[in-house]
């Protein structure tokens, strides 16, 4: 934990472009400069990832999002937001830190966040029954 890169930003310890920070949460700039107004959005407290996530420490963070995102159309001049979180190394996380990239969006902007899936190998009637909960 203590090495945490994140962790490192909102203590103040590595300098970050914070667009946000309440008592639980932080919103800093992506340093990719990959997309205008990529954010990334995360706890304060170190939580792995949304599989280890408490429910309050979630609650807090969508808050944060949802504020965040609001700005971007209400006072930016976006159009709308992709929200995008990799939680596990197989799904692409790269940081051991809770966090959700918010990317604002225009019209036109020909972004293309959606990635191109190459169709499920199983039937989806027994993906349902293995993944419906009781």
């Amino acid at each position: 934990m203590g090495e945490c890169i994140f962790c490192k930003i909102i203590r103040g310890e590595i300098s970050g472009k914070k667009v946000y920070e309440d008592d639980y949460t932080c919103v800093i700039m992506d340093i990719a400069n990959d997309v205008d107004g990529h954010m990334l959005a995360m706890p304060k407290k170190h939580i792995n990832s949304i599989l280890d996530c408490d429910g309050e420490s979630l609650a807090h963070l969508m808050n944060t999002v949802k504020l965040v995102s609001k700005n971007c159309i209400e006072t930016c001049g976006f159009d709308g937001v992709n929200l995008l979180n990799a939680s596990g190394e197989s799904a692409g996380q790269s940081v051991s830190h809770f966090h959700i990239h918010i990317i604002p969006r225009t019209t036109g902007d020909e972004i293309d966040a959606w990635p191109a899936f190459k169709g499920a190998k199983n039937n989806i009637d027994d993906m349902y029954t293995k993944l419906k909960l009781d």
